[in-house]
């Protein structure tokens, strides 16, 4: 067992205020939408994960309340609470003031997922309601916050408010010994103003992710809302995740794992081959997910493309034009699905920012590059049979890639994409400033000529499709530059396709897919979804992309209407006007609304209701699109079967 370090008020080191965070949130957790509600949930359960590389906490739970609340709780020291030399209980500094925490001097901290020391009193900023109890010394020892100011001095809990604030299946009774830090946060709606609701299944991915990253870690999830628990304990490491991940695939290789250590600083990785054509990598720094990558990624890819080419050099496979035109690094990432994770002193991490999304630390790149392609050298010599397998698949994909070119340039040749002007089909909005333009992408003629008349000129873009477009997921790109409906979409972006893609250049920063609600506009969008995740993914990641939610019912009570977007809604609106006359009519399709209808419930920014298409979890994301697109009939026919119950059915 580790040496438990020392944590007192002495740890916590302040070097500023608080203030900067409510006005400019967005360099503190990446934006105001559901990635950064999201990322100040991860910030404390971090700070908790953090107490389990410590050597103390076991076991970590997170609750999300009914009343829009994140409740976190570890078994793990509890925050200091005695009184820093400031003459403030260190409690309330690590709360209230950016940069105060025990993660700077590397005394109470050798490994965390902390940086600045702004976890927690960002949240508690960015929050309408904070509280923080923490257990220690046979006592419990509380403090409440407004966006992010003190309502008292830290206090000691009596069992009775311990009982009002936490769930009883806790049990916990002062006096008992026990310890830990128990945070409870609701987000402020005047910061988070598209949504303060947390997405279950978002908040399982990221326990599950940190469940594989630290063996032996419990982590315990219950929902509220949904009376739904979970739990997650791994004991297999980053192997296990990479098995995990590819339990719906053909596997050509067994997982490969790799380990480098020198001192402080490690190195994991963990990687497979499957018979996929899209790429799932990973990449953590201390249990936190670098979303954006970082030097650790760009080591370990060229580790894997210098320790595969010299491989296939050393066995050869002559005869075809890959030999001679050489693999390149894309040739690898077909089918490869890897975990690559890093642990260091918390005092040497770089970060692009406080989101913590990149690693930027020079070092860890030569570092990684070495250690991995030493590592992979090794277990090719020692696993020729796997080794010859993934060589076969990289060469097949090299193949491809040399076919695809050929193709594509034939057909860019013939003035397919280059030179193109705007599409006939798209009925353009005035503006040319990307950041206010959307596009509508529109199923069906009918709806697409209500919603040209019924959008907003200025701003709103219409792009009809007629009828049901190529299915991408195995698609190479000429096939989809042919097509008319995709190419018609790709020159209305305006952002290119393939490798002569520029995302700057896109003309439009809200996508937005506008189906009908029945199985053919759900087939739509998944075919849509399809070609934006696999051929223009930073659509997604910049947060681009939109499903429009418009209503199922109109509810006519006299002369008044209303929207019902759920069945529960159109429950309560009929309870709610049980005393006039009403009429209920069920849209199948938004060709059957007029322009004003179409106007007043799916494009008016001021009351539509829009789906922002995030990718956070691009392992779950690939898993399901390969089992709905891909070719192998079974594992769709047993998501379908499971998932049968929740669908609606359009008769």
């Amino acid at each position: 067992m580790p040496k438990i370090q020392e944590y007192t008020a002495k740890e916590i080191q302040v070097l500023e205020g608080l203030e900067p965070v409510r006005k400019r949130p967005g360099m503190f957790v990446g934006s105001t939408d559901s990635r950064g509600l999201h990322e100040c949930l991860r910030e404390i359960v971090d700070n908790s994960v953090d107490e389990s590389f410590a050597g103390i906490a076991k076991n970590i739970w997170v609750i999300l309340g009914k009343d829009g609340s994140a409740v976190i709780r570890d078994d793990g020291r509890g925050i200091p609470v005695d009184k820093h030399a400031s003459g403030v209980s260190a409690l309330e500094l690590t709360m209230t003031k950016l940069h105060a925490g025990g993660k700077f001097g590397g005394g109470a901290y050798k490994v965390s997922g902390g940086l600045h020391g702004v976890g927690a009193s960002m949240v508690n900023a960015l929050s309408s309601y904070f509280r923080v109890i923490v257990l220690r010394n046979n006592k419990a020892y509380f403090q409440e916050y407004k966006q992010g100011k003190p309502l008292k001095e830290v206090s000691t809990a009596t069992q009775k408010e311990l009982d009002g604030w936490l769930p009883g299946k806790w049990n916990i009774k002062l006096g008992e010994d026990k310890t830990g830090t128990i945070t409870t946060f609701i987000p402020d709606e005047i910061i988070f103003k598209t949504s303060t609701v947390f997405d279950a299944e978002k908040v399982k991915n990221i326990l599950k992710d940190r469940a594989y990253l630290v063996p032996g870690l419990a982590f315990h999830f219950y929902d509220e809302t949904t009376d739904q628990e979970t739990h997650y304990y791994f004991e297999g490491g980053i192997k296990a995740l990479v098995g995990h991940s590819n339990r719906d695939k053909e596997t050509i290789s067994d997982v490969i794992y790799v380990i480098k250590s020198e001192g402080d600083l490690s190195v994991e990785v963990a990687l497979q081959y499957t018979d996929s054509y899209s790429e799932n990598v990973k990449g953590f720094v201390n249990g936190i997910n670098t979303v954006d990558g970082g030097t650790h990624l760009t080591g370990f890819r060229m580790a894997l493309t210098r320790s595969i080419s010299d491989y296939a050099k050393k066995v050869g496979n002559g005869k075809n034009s890959v030999q001679d035109n050489g693999l390149t690094g894309d040739d690898m990432k077909e089918g490869l699905t890897a975990v690559v994770y890093i642990k260091m002193p918390s005092e040497a991490l770089q970060f692009e920012s406080q989101t913590k999304a990149k690693l930027n630390n020079p070092e860890i790149q030569g570092f990684v590059q070495s250690g991995v392609k030493e590592g992979l050298d090794t277990y090719f010599e020692e696993h020729p049979n796997d080794a010859k397998r993934v060589v076969e698949k990289i060469f097949l994909a090299a193949k491809a890639r040399l076919a695809a070119r050929a193709a594509k340039e034939a057909v860019l040749r013939k003035g397919a994409l280059e030179g193109s002007s705007l599409p006939g089909t798209l009925a353009d909005c005035q503006s040319r400033d990307p950041e206010i333009s959307e596009l509508y992408i529109v199923e069906g003629e009918s709806a697409g000529g209500s919603a040209k008349q019924g959008r907003d000129r200025h701003f709103q873009a219409i792009l009809p499709l007629g009828g049901k477009i190529l299915n991408t997921e195995r698609a190479h790109l000429d096939k989809i530059i042919e097509f008319e409906e995709l190419k018609n979409l790709i020159i209305a972006l305006g952002a290119g396709v393939g490798d002569i893609i520029n995302y700057d250049k896109i003309r439009y920063q809200r996508v937005i897919i506008m189906t009908d609600a029945d199985v053919d506009g759900e087939h739509i969008k998944t075919l849509l979804l399809t070609f934006f995740y696999r051929h223009m993914p930073e659509v997604i990641r910049r947060g681009y992309l939109y499903i429009a939610l418009p209503p199922l019912y109109k509810i006519q009570v006299g002369k008044e209407a209303y929207y019902a977007y759920e069945e529960d809604e159109k429950t309560q609106i009929i309870k709610d006007k049980a005393n006039g006359k009403v009429t209920i009519q069920r849209y199948k399709g938004l060709g059957e609304m007029n322009p004003e209808q179409l106007w007043e419930t799916t494009m008016d920014p001021k009351v539509r209701i829009l789906k922002q298409v995030t990718v956070e979890d691009a392992e779950e994301g690939d898993r399901i699109f390969t089992i709905l697109m891909g070719e192998e009939v079974a594992p769709r026919k047993k998501f379908i079967q499971t998932h049968a119950k929740l669908a609606t059915l359009d008769i």
